[in-house]
């Protein structure tokens, strides 16, 4: 088994892309056989945070979204990375159902979802402009732990 591996791209922020990004990430993490659940909560967590880039980070022009996948034995890690306009109040726009776009129906529980579905999220401004989010998962396959005890 590979215990350490990553992947890297970048595409512009439409909302067409966050299902992309969805079996990007997905299909590289098949390498660590997770169970069903486990890349479906992948998958939605990646799709939340794609879509807070799309909505939130280029409010006047499209920009790029950068997606980077990390695995370091049964760990995943996913970083998510815009240029755009960045977060005035990270901790503000943590709390649930906080929402800058209340007028377009949104939830404002991205993060939430984010959170619910991973082991740790991180979020921080970027120093050139926009926001990074951070996300953790650890794989808990049976087969892969009794194949390395």
């Amino acid at each position: 088994m590979i215990k350490s591996n990553y992947m890297e791209v970048s595409f512009k922020a439409l909302s067409i892309n966050e299902g992309f990004a969805r079996l990007c990430v997905a299909g590289f993490c098949l390498q660590l056989n997770p169970s069903i659940d486990e890349i479906g909560d992948i998958k939605t967590a990646v799709s939340e945070a794609v879509t807070n880039c799309v909505v939130h980070a280029y409010p006047k022009q499209n920009g790029l979204i950068t997606l980077r996948c990390e695995i370091e034995g049964d760990s995943v890690k996913i970083v998510v990375k815009d240029s755009g306009i960045g977060i005035k109040d990270i901790a503000k726009a943590r709390e649930p159902f906080f929402t800058t776009k209340p007028d377009e129906e949104r939830s404002g529980m991205g993060f939430s979802v984010m959170e619910s579905f991973m082991d740790k999220v991180e979020v921080e401004k970027n120093e050139q402009g926009g926001t990074t989010v951070t996300m953790f998962k650890q794989i808990n396959n049976e087969a892969l732990q009794v194949g390395n005890a």
